[in-house]
């Protein structure tokens, strides 16, 4: 019996630990749910509320708790110092973003995503389409810069993989803010590009992962039941045919006139 407690005892601390493990690991996801509605509620905020003015956002480092904030710029592209940004995605369709310098009235130039062009993923990059002429009224979302490895945010030919403020801004003859602008809308309109996407706005899987974390802990717990319960059926059949084998054999009774 002390071996098959010994067991016991190790048994019960290998699952002690997994169960931990699995309980832990399910609070993190629901802490990952948590946060995802969060971020959601703040987008869904953020796309009904009224623009603020660009120079509130763009003349300091653009932080995340701005992100997504919806922005108003007036000013004229540099048509002549666009950037294709490669392998993109909208809607699971393949194609490039066109980002396009934004110089406003006071002398900052802002990055602005105009929009989506679509483009089959294996061919080479299609040439960015003009932007409209003369000044132009913008409205979209604040993004902060997409972070990479510095042959992606650097631009090649016109061409980068992020954007990314700081590496584009190598491949201009100016200083741009921090930041980009994915465009919502502009006057005039954009008709050769589709704007960006917001991202999903869903749960995600994060509570069917913590149900299944949840799950396998207690999968393990009652797996240590069962395994104990096993344990002492075996043990009381063992001890039942050890009584057997030690019980004298019964002498067969002589019959009347043998």
């Amino acid at each position: 019996m002390r071996r098959l407690i010994l067991r016991w005892l190790a048994l019960l601390a290998f699952v002690a630990v997994v169960a931990t493990a699995c309980v832990l690991l399910g609070r993190w996801q629901l802490s990952r749910l948590e946060e995802r509605q969060q971020t959601n509620d703040r987008l869904l905020a953020r796309e009904a509320a009224e623009p603020v003015p660009g120079e509130d956002i763009f003349g300091a480092p653009v932080t995340e708790a701005q992100q997504w904030q919806r922005v108003e710029l007036t000013g004229r592209y540099d048509a002549a110092n666009q950037f294709v940004i490669r392998l993109r995605t909208r809607a699971s369709v393949p194609g490039v973003e066109i980002v396009a310098p934004l110089r406003t009235a006071d002398g900052t130039v802002v990055l602005v995503d105009r929009g989506f062009l679509a483009a089959p993923r294996n061919a080479p990059a299609p040439a960015a389409p003009p932007p409209p002429d003369g000044e132009v009224r913008v409205i979209g979302f604040v993004r902060v810069d997409e972070q990479g490895p510095v042959e992606a945010i650097t631009p090649v030919d016109g061409q980068a993989r992020l954007v990314n403020a700081r590496g584009l801004a190598g491949a201009l003859p100016y200083p741009v803010a921090d930041g980009w602008v994915a465009l919502q809308s502009s006057d005039p309109a954009e008709p050769e590009l589709a704007p960006l996407l917001l991202p999903e706005l869903s749960d995600g899987p994060h509570f069917w992962y913590a149900v299944q974390w949840f799950m396998f802990g207690s999968i393990g717990l009652l797996g240590l039941v069962v395994f104990i319960r096993a344990d002492l059926r075996d043990r009381r059949a063992q001890r039942a045919e050890r009584a057997r084998s030690a019980a004298p054999e019964r002498q067969p009774q002589p019959t009347a006139g043998g």
